[in-house]
C-alpha cells in the first residue's frame, strides 16, 4: 500500500470573511472525518472556543481538490472545461473529509469572545520564532 498515511493530521486552514486573514492550524482530531463541504464544525477542535467554522473545501496527499458535486470519500476523474474548444479530465476528490485528506479549508461562521486579530497576531508572532 503505497501512500498510506499512518497518523491523521489534518491541517485547518480558518479564513476570517471580514478581514481576509488566515491562520493554518494542525490538529489530529478523527471527528473531522466524515464531515462534508457546508457542514458548520465547532472551533474547539482546533481551541478556537466559541466559533464556528463552515468546511468550504480541502485537498488530498496528492494535492486533489475537493469538490462539492462528487458525493463521498472516493477520487474520480471528471471533464474541465477550460475554454470552448479544450476539455481536461481533472483529478477531484469527493465531498466528503476522509483519512487521505491533509488540508480543510474553513471560514468563520459565528466567533467566538476572543478576538480573530488577537488570534491572528498570536499565531503570526508563533511562527516567526
Amino acid at each position: 500500500m503505497a501512500n498510506k498515511r499512518k497518523e491523521i493530521i489534518f491541517k485547518v486552514v480558518v479564513s476570517d470573511p471580514k478581514t481576509g486573514k488566515s491562520i493554518q492550524v494542525q490538529t489530529k482530531d478523527e471527528s473531522l472525518v466524515g464531515k462534508k463541504i457546508g457542514d458548520i464544525i465547532d472551533g474547539s477542535v482546533i481551541n478556537l472556543d466559541g466559533y464556528k467554522l463552515r468546511i468550504t473545501g480541502g485537498s488530498g496527499f496528492e494535492g486533489a481538490p475537493m469538490v462539492n458535486y462528487v458525493e463521498g470519500m472516493n477520487k474520480k476523474y471528471v471533464w474541465y472545461n477550460e475554454n470552448k474548444k479544450v476539455r481536461v479530465k481533472k483529478l477531484v476528490r469527493g465531498n466528503t473529509i476522509s483519512p487521505e485528506i491533509v488540508q480543510i479549508n474553513t471560514k468563520i461562521e459565528e466567533y467566538g469572545n476572543k478576538d480573530f486579530n488577537q488570534i491572528y497576531e498570536e499565531f503570526k508572532s508563533q511562527k516567526s520564532q
